[in-house]
């Protein structure tokens, strides 16, 4: 008969080593996601060949086989020149780096939105503001690098986290909406900028809505002479890993974690609900500022009418892919990066439309949202939910 010391080390009453749980925890987090971008790859190919005029003149001149081989010729054609253009050589890589750097920043302007409790859909505006405030002081006056530089990008942040926090404020003392309010916000930025771009701030003798460039002592520097990819690359990875030391490793991130997941509980345990959600919109409006500065001080060096290609919406995907957490996030924006940057040698080599780019982003923004879908398209158990009932919980966690 065995003993009960016996029984307590039988492999089946052994929990699993912690590494192989990490490891599945890990795999099944990612399965959906990576699932997701595949099938958004699948469809959009499929209307790469239901939009291409050749594959119905092959369907029609040389028969099944000869149009089932053109509409494959034009999905390998078109997804090849996409990796070509995004990962291909050195120069494609290194245009993909920076169209990510701003979408890492964003992404996490929401994702600590998210994990806040709150919807910050007013990344575009924050953006623009702090853009607006880097230019001018790139352009005002001339210092050393060593001054101008971090003051550059220092007045951008603070610029981007006071737009933040006015709808933070907003929603902590009269309970304003934040969605409401930070749209309201874009509209204001945007149509304030668009008539400064024709007035103080248009560059000096010059006809073009663009202000003056930027002195070269606040410039980002870049990395390697004759390509864009500057140091702000570098500058969101460290800011990213600062935002889960933030979250994950303080008092305050546990605060906005808390308030986020269930505010009555976080009140009922002595958290100040409002000054959390106002600290929480106005970091989220900050990093959305550095995503502004950093493009105008490291790519652009002055700022134009349309300045934002949309960065500020495309980071609510960014952080639904992500997970809202920083490394899901950065992942998330090397990806749409990536399909960002060869979107334009996809269109120029096999003559697609950019706007498929756009089709694949929504497809996977679709299908995150709707993880079910996903599961039952490829048969994939949900892993079990942790016991004891959820009362609410934050954006996009």
């Amino acid at each position: 008969m065995e003993t009960s010391a016996e029984l307590s080390t039988t492999p089946s009453k052994q929990k699993p080593p912690r590494l192989n749980r990490i490891l599945s925890g890990i795999l099944d987090t990612l399965l959906v996601p990576v699932l997701a971008v595949f099938s958004a790859l699948v469809i959009g190919a499929l209307i790469i060949v239901v939009t291409d005029a050749a594959v119905y003149a092959a369907f029609r001149q040389g028969g099944f086989g000869a149009g089932l081989a053109e509409a494959l010729d034009s999905v390998l054609t078109a997804y090849g020149a996409l990796f070509s253009g995004s990962l291909g050589d050195a120069g494609a890589i290194s245009e993909s780096l920076v169209a990510s750097t701003p979408y890492i920043l964003t992404g996490l302007a929401v994702a600590v939105g998210f994990r806040g409790g709150l919807f910050n859909i007013g990344g575009e505006g924050q953006l623009l503001v702090a853009a607006g405030a880097s230019v001018i002081v790139g352009y005002s006056f001339q210092i050393p690098a060593l001054l101008h530089l971090p003051l550059a990008l220092l007045v951008g942040i603070v610029a981007g986290g006071i737009y933040g926090a006015i709808p933070g404020y907003l929603k902590a003392k009269t309970g304003a909406h934040e969605v409401i309010n930070t749209i309201m916000l874009n509209y204001i930025a945007f149509r304030f900028f668009s008539w400064a771009f024709t007035g103080p701030l248009r560059r000096p003798g010059g006809d073009a809505p663009v202000t003056a460039e930027i002195f070269p002592s606040a410039y980002l520097p870049t990395l390697v002479s004759g390509y864009r990819f500057h140091w702000g690359f570098f500058l969101a990875l460290l800011v990213a890993f600062g935002c889960w030391w933030l979250l994950f490793k303080t008092t305050l991130g546990f605060e906005i974690r808390t308030v986020g997941a269930n505010p009555n509980a976080a009140r009922y345990g002595g958290i100040n609900i409002t000054r959390i959600t106002v600290l929480t919109m106005a970091l989220s409006g900050a990093l959305a500022g550095l995503a502004g500065s950093n493009e105008v001080l490291g790519v652009n060096h002055f700022l134009a009418d349309g300045f934002s290609s949309g960065y500020g919406f495309d980071a609510i995907a960014l952080a639904l892919l992500g997970k809202s957490h920083p490394l899901g996030v950065v992942l998330a924006a090397l990806l749409f990066g990536t399909l960002r940057s060869g979107a334009t040698r996809m269109q120029s080599v096999a003559s697609i439309p950019i706007d498929i780019i756009s089709v694949i982003q929504a497809l996977v923004i679709v299908f995150i949202a709707a993880p079910a879908i996903v599961r039952w398209i490829y048969r994939v158990r949900a892993k079990s939910e942790v016991e004891g009932a959820t009362f609410t919980r934050g954006w996009g966690a």
